[in-house]
């Protein structure tokens, strides 16, 4: 299967490692490596880098070795080029470095380098939002050798993580995790160049009915400005700024109401006039704001939205966007997510994903049962009186911490007839209690305490001393979750990508491809005639990641599909 048979399983050809450079005036040096990182042949040079890559991607099964994807593998794309693995020496560095408890230490070829010759890693120029991160053919990164001996380097950095991985106590583990990193790598710019289908005039649309014609830049739109006038209103005609939570909390005490803020969970506390018109304006301007017409101008173009995703961003392994709101599109504008005619978009979503996660690492057999279900939440219902919305509350309760009111008390049921599902993730706070780091299943690790905490947390007299520990524990409780869900779904992109390149036509023609990914959710636009293949492909992907993350466990992890024409009608 994909990632299992990129490792050369059952005795079959593992990919050739080739180390490749891009050079600043368009060439390209390259060479094979052995399976530990060393050389097997001299460098070549290659002058048309792109044809030189088709060119050895077609005749073997190839795993390419570079600094980093988003800085070659975007322009590969553009000359036409699909690539079917990589190592990306700066994420599997990430990795790494959070082992050794150095997270913040810059994860790049440059930084990898001076580390391996015990010098003092080069700080890289942070990049501007909404630019591409690095260009193919820039000039080489500060701390690096130039020209063609930039592959020593890069051959030198990815010998010595190989090596690290190998004398892991849990190395296949870790070695499955930066695969998949690795291959997230690829999925990410691949999603970026395809781009969501995107109906700019139903966003338009969709914006007016709910905001009123679009306005003059800088004016605030109609709808916006009506509500405005409504919150002066309720105020008893005293001018305020909607948008200013100072005045917004001044007006309030003129009116005899003390408010701590304007969020909006406190403004629904709030029995005023003016609280419901400003949970309005609060959503529609957020709207306004994130999802706007600016941002229809910025990130649509030729009806694909192209986000840039940003791999591993988070520490449990999530990713963010690079501008764009990519993991955030609201509710209201998927109907502008359109397929193409003849296409359709089949949207995968992995139901009740952490709470299953949480079942496969306790494994706690009453849970692990109950998990294997379809409505996880409802299986455990019996356990509180046939209630599914307290097994519910119960169960989120033990993975992000919440212990007050009747939370307390349903947890604690849910540690009685489940000790080992609720046994595991208080242990895990247990540990970052007292300062431990843990670890998701695959290997990825938490950042240690500040040395700020340690010095706060000494004494338990210490002002703040209490909440600061405490803290920490719902940290590290939810970290051991969230970081592994993250690894499924990551490995999940990963057997997924060759499933879709194996559905394709002669020269790619009617290729699936994967237009969008949120922590547990994919989008994949195809042919009509091959949605239900897709399907399939969604269903058998999730399946082999629960069993390369998790192994042998009777947990499931269905993934609920759809296959619509508008992503707004997938849910």
């Amino acid at each position: 299967m994909p990632i299992a048979a990129a490792q050369g399983p059952n005795g079959s050809a593992a990919p050739v490692p080739v180390v490749v450079a891009p050079q600043p005036d368009g060439s390209a040096v390259m060479c094979d490596l052995a399976a530990d990182g060393t050389r097997l042949a001299s460098a070549v040079r290659l002058n048309d880098f792109s044809s030189a890559i088709a060119d050895r991607e077609r005749s073997d099964r190839v795993r390419w070795v570079w600094a980093a994807a988003d800085g070659c593998y975007p322009d590969l794309l553009r000359a036409g080029l699909r690539l079917a693995r990589c190592h990306d020496v700066a994420l599997v560095e990430a990795l790494l470095l959070g082992r050794d408890g150095r997270h913040g230490e810059p994860a790049t070829l440059a930084g990898a380098w001076a580390r391996l010759r015990g010098e003092r890693a080069p700080r890289r120029a942070a990049t501007p939002s909404g630019s591409a991160q690095q260009a193919l053919f820039e000039p080489t990164e500060p701390g690096l050798p130039e020209g063609a001996a930039v592959l020593d380097a890069l051959i030198a950095v990815y010998a010595d993580q190989l090596a690290k991985i190998g004398a892991d106590e849990a190395q296949a583990r870790l070695r499955l995790l930066a695969a998949a990193e690795s291959a997230g790598a690829l999925a990410a710019a691949e999603m970026c160049f395809d781009g969501l289908p995107w109906r700019a005039d139903v966003h338009d649309e969709l914006l007016a009915g709910l905001l009123g014609p679009r306005p003059p830049r800088g004016s605030r739109p109609r709808r916006l400005a009506e509500l405005a006038e409504q919150i002066t209103a309720a105020f008893g005609g005293r001018p305020v700024n909607p948008d200013s939570p100072a005045q917004l909390v001044r007006a309030f005490a003129a009116e005899g109401v003390s408010v701590p803020s304007t969020r909006s969970q406190v403004l629904r506390d709030v029995h005023h006039p003016a609280a419901p018109l400003l949970l309005q304006y609060k959503e529609l301007a957020r709207l306004h704001s994130a999802h706007g017409w600016a941002w229809l101008d910025s990130w649509v173009a030729d009806g694909r939205f192209h986000p840039e995703y940003v791999v591993g961003a988070v520490v449990s392994g999530r990713w963010a966007s690079n501008g764009g709101g990519a993991l955030q599109i609201p509710r209201v504008l998927r109907r502008a997510v359109v397929a193409d005619p003849g296409w359709t978009l089949v949207v995968g979503d992995a139901a009740q994903l952490e709470p299953r996660v949480l079942a496969a690492l306790a494994a706690d057999r009453a849970f692990a049962e109950a998990a294997a279900a379809g409505d996880l939440y409802a299986e455990l219902a019996g356990a509180f009186g046939g209630d599914r919305s307290k097994a519910k509350v119960a169960l989120l309760s033990a993975m992000y911490g919440g212990a007050g009111g009747e939370a307390g008390q349903l947890l604690a049921v849910l540690r009685r007839r489940f000790p080992d599902a609720a046994g595991y993730v208080e242990a895990a706070a247990r540990a970052g209690e007292e300062g431990r780091v843990v670890r998701s299943v695959l290997g990825r690790a938490c950042p240690q305490p500040s040395a700020a905490w340690r010095s706060l947390t000494a004494s338990a007299s210490s002002a703040g001393a209490g909440a600061s520990v405490r803290a920490r524990g719902r940290f590290t409780r939810n970290f051991v979750v969230q970081a592994s869900a993250a690894d499924w779904a990551l490995v999940l992109l990963a057997c997924l990508r060759p499933r879709l390149t194996s559905l394709a036509g002669p020269d790619g023609a009617g290729r699936p491809h994967l237009v969008f990914f949120q922590h547990d959710e994919v989008i994949v636009h195809c042919p009509d005639a091959l949605a239900q293949p897709v399907v399939a492909a969604i269903e058998a992907a999730a399946q082999e990641a629960g069993r390369l993350v998790f192994g042998a466990t009777p947990v499931r992890f269905p993934v609920t599909t759809a296959v619509v024409s508008c992503y707004g009608d997938a849910k």
